[in-house]
């Protein structure tokens, strides 16, 4: 086997176990979805309809072998649970060309997006106080 058609059935694998994960951890209806903790994208329709239905969306495109991106995790969860944003994560090992239509480049990338549009990008490891600035600077508060 050559290795595209490797790294295609690995990818396919990691794809298959996203949505066992999601649908173990209680479903992945983006609508049904408590926005007090991070959100895994399973697809990029996934991911369009969470830009459509959440005002501000802190979207952190990671890899689990990104050393910076796992000490940004505990991070993301407080956001989630003490702001007005919908922190959403995509793992870019499984959806490449989501980050690839959105410019990531170094991991982890931030996007935040308001009313579907991005607003602001941040690149590299953040403290929760330059996250939560990011996020008050465009949700009007906490």
């Amino acid at each position: 086997m050559d290795e595209p058609d490797e790294l295609e059935r690995i990818r396919a694998a990691k794809r298959e176990r996203l949505r066992e994960q999601a649908q173990t951890q209680g479903g992945g209806d983006a609508d049904t979805t408590d926005a007090a903790t991070p959100v895994s994208v399973d697809t990029p329709e996934h991911f369009t309809s969470l830009l459509s239905s959440h005002q501000v969306v802190l979207a952190d495109f990671y890899a689990d072998w990104c050393g910076p991106c796992q000490m940004l995790a505990p991070i993301l969860e407080t956001i989630a649970a003490d702001t007005q944003a919908t922190v959403v994560k995509i793992d870019t090992e499984a959806h490449p060309k989501l980050a690839q239509r959105h410019g990531v480049r170094g991991l982890p990338t931030l996007v935040l997006f308001v009313g579907g549009e991005p607003a602001e990008r941040l690149v590299g490891l953040q403290t929760e106080d330059a996250l939560r600035t990011v996020v008050a600077r465009h949700a009007g508060g906490n």
